[in-house]
């Protein structure tokens, strides 16, 4: 009889929390998102740039590897290249590529 009474406590309180919580999400969240949509909209031009001048040292850096190296006479720097410019590519794409699916 014991655990009955706890099963029916433990339902009572269930079906308590499974009503109350939808009014508990519903308090302000459509008006946070849209701050938050505002705040990320005017921060992303920004951001874009300093993504796109990340990429042109990290350019910059990988060319002064590759160029150290072909001097120093190493014949295997393919490997580098591909790797420097392929990281340099992803740099100045991806902010287009994220403002154009997101719309900004």
């Amino acid at each position: 009889m014991n655990k009955r009474k706890l099963f029916g406590k433990m339902l009572t309180a269930g079906l308590l929390f499974l009503a109350v919580a939808p009014l508990l999400a519903q308090a302000g969240g459509a008006g946070a998102l849209a701050g938050a949509n505002t705040s990320i909209r005017s921060y992303w031009e920004p951001i874009k740039l300093i993504i796109q001048a990340i990429g042109a040292v990290v350019g910059l850096i990988g060319g002064v590897r590759i160029y150290n190296k072909w001097t120093n006479g190493d014949q295997d720097i393919n490997k580098e290249i591909v790797g420097w410019a392929g990281a340099c590519l992803f740099l100045v794409i991806v902010p287009q590529f994220v403002g154009a699916f997101f719309g900004m």
